[in-house]
């Protein structure tokens, strides 16, 4: 019956296969030849499966009927009778019995609520009148759930199908009604996805009786329309009337051919249609294609079979209390702990990346960047009292002479005490990065959650390791600070009362080269982006909005939205403080404010332009940013005027 009589046994070896790979319940990885049968619901798939066998055996009804993959092994044999793989031992030559028992193995996984599983079931039908073939039965393509369907529907067959065709290994049946526009068939566009060159396609039109009149699909199977390397059958099933009135399969075969013979369109390829045509040129096409894949598939079940071997040799003089082995279990998972603080501090990328918040080496670098140079810029000083204490200094070291000069002792003891005032939030700097690490620590190890007290030990050496170089940090910290405090370099070019005395230039154009060579020219780069809330818009405009704002060295922007395409206002940074607003009873949000110390409006009518964020933590950021941008916090003490000597102190 077939043309490749030699190749017929390959078909049942990889069907001893399937169903040795399903028995173990083990994913082993293999990608066995195949035919999968796709096609949208009522497009006549069962109908092409059952012409195949000649017995009617797939459940009908409305709706989605197939909810798991059937996997048909069909097997030419003298005997007709059907066989479950999960029924092991058990013949079926009642072929109804055979419906129900598909029937009530799918709602034994799947439930009586329509629900669908990936898990096949494995059928085996012995018969004189079938090829040697294998095809596995999919669910309807379908886009509107019915009754208690799950919404998610189309896209959970859509998943089940892709599982199957997207192997290499698998031929596809795109089974599409002859009474709609090829171009709109589901399942052509399905498998289009996974195989765009139609390689392994094979088209099936049904349903070619019941086109309109003066209407065919000529070119369709003359492969002239959307072509396909295997091409396309047409086949005649039985209508929903045949089937309910218990119309023979043969009688309905006969009339098959019948139909093609009497049909002008037709008549000339009479014999290349039809289901025994399509059964053969499956037949064909399977073994063909079994062979072709046969050395590819026999290498993988080579390597794979000697994995498995030498995992057994291993595990055959395998002792758990093998001190030996314990020692190698334990050690891998340290490396992979190692490897994982290393990727969170690194950042070279994690399959447990973070999208809340920033953490491990993002946030130490935020602590660094930000956070210290804010809390550096945030210390404030009373200026009268700064005045008072450097009176009382210069007159405590004259003693009962009056001074004629400043003296430099005076200066270093209020120096000193501003330098001293860089310690607490450098060791603070220092605590935060601790803390972070040590969440850093307990983040990667939750891996051995299996093993409690191999992770409490971890963690203890871990972060008793940290304590340790935390202490020797900050020792360091307090030596640099004191190395400050032992000797003012007052002709370092940074000093304000620096003086070049080896240089005759004029004192406009010395400055000027100065400023040059310690001045950081930043141009008008973009320091920040990101969404903030402007409040004092205005009643008339709702009193507060969500703005997408642009942070440079010279000015901030905001916009419609985060394409920037609709700019609102600029507004020049030069001039600009910072200060604080407190927090609302009728909102949550943390705010502040943008303003000009000498009381100019700023934005419009406004003397202060209001922002605020979600929380504190973005506050401070954009606090941060202001600051790289020269915009510093206010002060909090007043501004005095008189003639007192003010001083400028910049640290090196």
């Amino acid at each position: 019956m077939s043309g490749n009589t030699g190749m017929e046994q390959l078909i049942p070896i990889v069907n001893k296969l399937q169903d040795a790979f399903a028995q173990l319940g083990v994913n082993m990885q293999l990608d066995l030849p195949q035919i999968a049968v796709v096609g949208g619901q009522s497009a006549g798939k069962s109908s092409v499966l059952e012409n195949f066998v000649g017995r009617d055996f797939l459940p009908r009804g409305s709706g989605i009927v197939t909810r798991r993959p059937l996997i048909l092994q069909l097997i030419n044999s003298s005997i007709e009778y059907a066989e479950f793989l999960h029924c092991k031992g058990k013949k079926f030559t009642d072929f109804e019995e055979v419906r129900r028992e598909i029937e009530a193995e799918t709602d034994r996984v799947t439930g009586s609520n329509k629900g669908l599983s990936p898990i096949p079931i494995n059928l085996r039908v012995y018969s004189p009148n079938v090829l040697n073939l294998t095809l596995i039965d999919l669910p309807g393509l379908t886009k509107v759930p019915v009754g208690d369907q799950p919404a998610d529907i189309e896209n959970q067959i859509r998943s089940m199908i892709l599982q199957f065709i997207r192997k290499e290994n698998c031929l596809c049946l795109a089974v599409t009604p002859a009474n709609m526009d090829l171009a709109n068939s589901d399942a052509l566009k399905l498998v289009k996805e996974v195989d765009p060159a139609g390689i392994r396609t094979i088209g099936v039109i049904t349903k070619l009786d019941l086109m309109d009149a003066g209407t065919d699909a000529r070119d369709i199977l003359e492969n002239k329309l959307l072509p396909l390397r295997r091409g396309y059958i047409g086949v005649v099933n039985r209508s929903q009337k045949d089937i309910d009135g218990r119309k023979d399969i043969k009688t309905a075969l006969a009339a098959e051919r019948k139909f093609f013979l009497s049909h002008p369109a037709y008549r000339h390829m009479v014999d290349r249609q039809g289901t025994p045509y399509l059964q053969r040129v499956l037949n064909q096409q399977l073994t063909n294609h079994i062979r072709d894949t046969l050395p590819g598939l026999k290498d993988k079940i080579q390597k794979q079979l000697l994995a498995l071997e030498k995992d057994v040799e291993q595990y055959k003089n395998f002792r758990p209390d093998d001190p030996a082995i314990k020692t190698k279990a334990m050690l891998q998972i340290i490396q992979q702990l190692q490897s994982d603080f290393e990727r969170t501090i690194e950042g070279s990328g994690s399959a447990q990346i973070n999208t809340m918040e920033l953490s491990g080496g993002a946030k130490i670098n935020r602590l660094f960047h930000e956070r210290f140079p804010f809390e550096i810029v945030k210390m404030e000083f009373d200026e009268k009292e700064l005045r008072r204490e450097i009176a009382f200094a210069i007159r405590n070291t004259h003693g009962i002479r009056v001074g004629l000069f400043t003296p430099d002792m005076a200066f270093e003891v209020i120096v000193k005490k501003q330098i001293s005032r860089l310690k607490e939030p450098s060791l603070k700097c220092i605590d935060q990065v601790v803390m972070e690490l040590t969440n850093v620590v307990r983040t990667c190890t939750e891996k051995m959650a299996r093993y409690p007290r191999l992770r409490e030990l971890t963690e203890s050496i871990i972060n008793n390791f940290v304590r340790q170089r935390e202490q020797l940090c900050k020792d360091q910290v307090i030596l640099l600070n004191d190395c400050e405090l032992a000797y003012m370099n007052t002709n370092h070019e940074d000093f304000i009362g620096f003086a070049n005395l080896c240089s005759f230039k004029p004192s406009a154009q010395q400055s000027s080269e100065n400023s040059n060579k310690t001045g950081r020219k930043l141009g008008n780069q973009v320091i920040r982006k990101g969404f903030m809330c402007i409040h004092n818009l205005g009643i008339m405009k709702g009193g507060s909005r969500d703005y997408w704002f642009v942070l440079t060295s010279e000015s901030i922007s905001w916009f419609k939205d985060d394409e920037e395409k609709e700019k609102k206002y600029m507004l020049p940074l030069d001039g600009l403080k910072l200060r604080d607003l407190e927090q609302s009873f009728m909102s949550r949000r943390h705010a502040f404010a943008l303003f000009n110390p000498e009381g100019r409006n700023i934005y419009k009518d406004f003397k202060q332009l209001e922002l605020s964020c979600e929380t504190q933590d973005e506050v401070d950021s954009w606090k941060a940013s202001f600051l790289r941008a020269g915009v510093y916090p206010e002060k909090a003490a007043d501004q005095t005027n008189g003639d007192e000597v003010s001083f400028r102190i910049q640290l090196i």
